[in-house]
């Protein structure tokens, strides 16, 4: 069975809607989560039927959103550095945590350790498209500054994990650019348009409109302009929404017109709503690291958990040191 820890006091929620969403994963899917916490604050939100089926290991503290990522190193007691060592530590298969996302990604990147051959990990998000098959960003922060051959290595993970976990049969890479023509992008990304030229799966450059077109599968940034990408697209939906929401309020006919018009916006909501992904993975370390935002509901805890099983069950792992040793074979 497979052990997942959960950093249940990071969230900027408390540990009510972690908890919540890890009672609901494990009513739908079989797995032995690890509550890491402050144990009797935590114990007292279980239902009495769970208890046998969670273990419980003792944090004293949270680490705060002020904190930084260095500090985590040195806060052997947070809730983050015992979740992410039992990892380490061969006591748990992931670690699934809504807190400091900068914290979590230096104590799996420097506590778990990179995978044979990875530069840097690189953390990804799904975004949807207008087709059913959703883009795979990456990185999306983890690494503000890129050499060429990091982002040869984002591409080789990337379409790793589209393949291995979301299932995505003959995937397209794109890299990230302002124009689609050849002679577009900076020194870096004409570098990376040389080597990844020789994949069959690489499309060229795509643009920002292509990552909710369908048109691209994995797309390829630094996490400079993946960051601005992710914050950006994430208040363009909720600015939509409100905008929305607003307008019907004003007019008669747009509440009746909304009336016929639920469904279509229940499918819309579902598309833009970060919980029905549910974090997102820390990929190219020796095991699995889920960041959830950090304003997660239970839904989305519960999704993140079943990224980390659907991580696990792959071998996503294997593939990314194989294609990067055949990588390094070939240049």
């Amino acid at each position: 069975m497979l052990n997942i820890a959960i950093d249940v006091m990071g969230g900027d929620l408390g540990p009510g809607p972690v908890i919540e969403g890890a009672i609901k994963a494990l009513r739908e899917q079989e797995f032995h989560p690890i509550l890491v916490g402050r144990v009797e604050e935590v114990q007292g939100l279980i239902p009495p039927q769970f208890l046998e089926k969670i273990t419980f290991v003792q944090a004293d503290e949270v680490l705060s959103m002020s904190d930084s990522a260095t500090d985590a190193l040195k806060k052997k007691e947070t809730s983050i550095y015992k979740a992410v060592e039992l990892v380490r530590d061969g006591k748990a298969d992931a670690v699934v945590s809504p807190g400091h996302s900068g914290a979590t990604m230096s104590l799996a990147t420097l506590r778990i350790g990179r995978l044979k051959g990875v530069l840097r990990p690189a953390i990804a998000t799904i975004m949807p498209t207008s087709t059913n098959r959703p883009s795979f960003v990456l990185d999306i922060g983890a690494n503000v500054d890129c050499k060429s051959e990091h982002l040869v290595q984002f591409a080789i993970m990337g379409e790793a994990y589209v393949k291995d976990v979301l299932k995505t049969q003959n995937p397209r890479v794109g890299l990230l650019s302002n124009g689609e023509e050849k002679s577009k992008g900076n020194d870096i990304t004409k570098e990376v348009y040389k080597v990844l030229s020789a994949n069959d799966s690489f499309i060229g450059y795509v643009e920002g409109n292509n990552i909710f077109d369908g048109s691209t599968d994995v797309v390829v940034c630094d996490g400079f302009v993946g960051n601005i990408l992710l914050k950006t697209s994430e208040g363009v939906a909720e600015s939509i929404t409100k905008i929305i929401k607003k307008n019907i309020r004003r007019s008669p006919i747009a509440i009746a017109g909304s009336l016929l018009m639920r469904r279509v916006f229940k499918v819309l909501k579902k598309q833009v709503d970060y919980a029905e992904y549910g974090g997102a993975p820390l990929i190219g370390i020796k095991g699995c690291a889920i960041v959830a935002h950090g304003k997660s509901n239970a839904k989305a805890i519960k999704n993140a958990i079943f990224q980390a099983i659907s991580f696990l069950d792959s071998d996503i792992n294997e593939d990314i040191e194989e294609n990067i040793a055949k990588l390094q074979q070939d240049i």
